[in-house]
C-alpha cells in the first residue's frame, strides 16, 4: 500500500470525534494535499492506495467505510482521514485479521470511547496472532538459511 505511517488517533477521528493524540503511534504522514482541499476522487484514491475501485466500494458495502462524502453529482469524495483509515485497514489486512473482525473494529470505532476496551482486546488478539506468524516465519527462514548454506558449501555449478 502506498499510503503509509499514520496515527491511530487520526485514523479513528475518521469515524469518531477526536479525543486526543495516540502517544504511542507513529508520526502522522504527509498527505498529498495537506493544506488544500482534500476531496479525492475514487480514481485518485486508487492511485494513492493501490486498492481497486471495486475494493473501495466493497469496503463501503460491508461497513469498513460508511462515511464517504459525495459531491453534488453523487460522486465519492474521499478525505485525508479516509486515506488514514484505508492505511489502517491495509495494515490490519497484512496482519491476517479476518474481514469480519475488521468490520467489528470499525463498528467499535463508530460507537465511541466506551469501546476502547473491546478495541484493545481485538488488537491484542491480532498482535498475538502476528507474533505467532513471525515465529513461524523465523523458523522457516532458519530452515532456508541452512539449506542455502548447505548448497553454497557443496559448491553448486
Amino acid at each position: 500500500m502506498t499510503v503509509t505511517q499514520t496515527t491511530t488517533a487520526t485514523i479513528e477521528e475518521t469515524q469518531e470525534a477526536p479525543t486526543g493524540p495516540d502517544l504511542c503511534s507513529a508520526a502522522p504522514r504527509r498527505h498529498p494535499r495537506p493544506d488544500g482541499p482534500d476531496g479525492y476522487t475514487i480514481s485518485e484514491v486508487v492511485a494513492l492506495t493501490g486498492l481497486t475501485a471495486h475494493t473501495l466500494r466493497w469496503y463501503e458495502r460491508i461497513g469498513l467505510m460508511t462515511h464517504v462524502d459525495r459531491s453534488h453529482t453523487g460522486r465519492r469524495r474521499y478525505t485525508n482521514r479516509d486515506l488514514d483509515w484505508l492505511d489502517l485497514v491495509g495494515k490490519l489486512r497484512l496482519t491476517g485479521m479476518p474481514v469480519a473482525d475488521m468490520v467489528r473494529y470499525a463498528e467499535l470505532v463508530r460507537e465511541g470511547e466506551s469501546t476502547y476496551g473491546d478495541r484493545h482486546a481485538l488488537l491484542e488478539a491480532t498482535r498475538r496472532d502476528v507474533l505467532a506468524r513471525i515465529a513461524e516465519l523465523r523458523d522457516t527462514l532458519a530452515v532456508l538459511d541452512r539449506k542455502i548454506s548447505f548448497y553454497a558449501d557443496a559448491g553448486h555449478p
